[in-house]
């Protein structure tokens, strides 16, 4: 049951509920800090088993947005939501349009992008009520698909972490283990199979598994509890959360944790158990920011080789991170919180001294279409 109290202690400053009866439109947007600009942050489509499960989700989404923004050096905030639907039956250009007209009234506050089984056409609805929107098509000013761009960075998370773990950048005859190859994970496989790493797969989906095996015959595939125990230099979680947690730890055999799936640690103490057990953990939402960085440039004019060059700074800050951890002797998940809490308190302080008026607007502020 959501509380101000609840939103108090995970310092959210707004949690809005939205239904429309007449497309089956069951929203929440949650807003969490917009220190550094206005909240950016994807709507995640789930068929939730019950609205609390929604809501824990949401919350929890909408933090990490602010971290990976803050720690990626980007001017926003952090924000997520959520549609309660079935993505297989309950997807409408009603229900999109809708939810693009709740957006809207926000005035600006939260500005959405793809997540979990929304696309590019979902976004497309979308942005016909609003231009708090990124990752349009981009015949339409935008980015498009943004999966390439996070799989990027999480590649070069995992080069950090592999330097930090082996002295060398080098992934040929390495071996990653990924944990869902959904559009990210297979976008991941690419680069992977690309730079001579060896890969080992799970996932639910059979056509993905499908298309894993026409892609890259050589890779193995194993299931979903396999995964776990996969001997393998790299365990990289690119489904849902929480996977790193009690029960997987004890199983794994990897050296490194690095992958695109949000919140992945179950709970924060699991970031110095798997410390403890001499596993490097790559932040998630440092590592993942690559599709927010992709976005984040469209309010200045998109360009595939800018956000090229942003993401592939992912691979000094993942090399900070670390240091701060061993300079601090901190788990590595507190000490990205430390480099983005730091950049949020700096900014917080330079506002309370001086209210001016802020600068960020949406490009043009005018309807990208026109």
């Amino acid at each position: 049951m959501l509380t101000l109290e609840k939103m108090y202690s995970m310092g959210h400053e707004q949690v809005v509920y939205f239904q429309d009866k007449s497309c089956g439109l069951k929203a929440i947007i949650a807003i969490h800090d917009t220190t550094l600009g206005p909240a950016l942050g994807g709507t995640r489509l789930w068929q939730y088993a019950n609205e609390e499960d929604a809501l824990i989700d949401v919350l929890r989404l909408s933090k990490g947005m602010t971290y990976k923004a803050a720690v990626s050096g980007l001017n926003l905030g952090g924000g997520k939501a959520v549609i309660i639907a079935d993505p297989k039956k309950d997807k409408s250009e009603a229900l999109f349009r809708s939810f693009g007209r709740f957006i809207e009234s926000l005035n600006g506050r939260y500005i959405t992008a793809e997540d979990v089984n929304t696309s590019v056409d979902d976004i497309e609805h979308i942005f016909a009520e609003t231009n708090y929107v990124t990752g349009v098509a981009q015949q339409y000013g935008g980015s498009g698909n943004p999966a390439p761009y996070t799989a990027l960075g999480v590649f070069r998370g995992i080069e950090a972490s592999v330097t930090n773990a082996f002295g060398t950048r080098s992934l040929k005859g390495r071996s990653v283990a990924i944990q869902g190859v959904g559009s990210v994970g297979f976008e991941l496989s690419k680069l992977l199979n690309e730079a001579g790493a060896s890969i080992v797969y799970t996932d639910i989906n059979e056509r993905g598994i499908q298309k894993m095996k026409e892609s890259f015959p050589n890779a193995k595939f194993v299931s979903s509890n396999e995964i776990f125990s996969a001997a393998c230099d790299v365990y990289a979680p690119c489904a849902l959360g929480a996977s790193v947690n009690d029960e997987t730890i004890s199983m794994m055999k990897c050296k490194i944790i690095a992958g695109a799936a949000n919140n992945q640690l179950k709970e924060d103490r699991h970031g110095a158990i798997v410390k403890e057990k001499g596993i490097i953990y790559a932040p998630d939402y440092l590592i993942n920011a690559g599709g927010l960085m992709n976005v984040s440039i469209e309010f200045e004019g998109w360009a595939d080789s800018k956000s090229r060059r942003m993401i592939d700074t992912i691979y000094d800050k993942t090399l900070e991170v670390f240091k701060i951890s061993d300079e601090q002797n901190i788990p590595v998940n507190r000490a990205a919180d430390v480099m983005a809490e730091k950049r949020i308190e700096s900014i917080r302080n330079i506002k309370n001294a001086y209210l001016g008026k802020t600068n960020f607007r949406m490009p043009g502020q005018k309807n990208r279409r026109g």
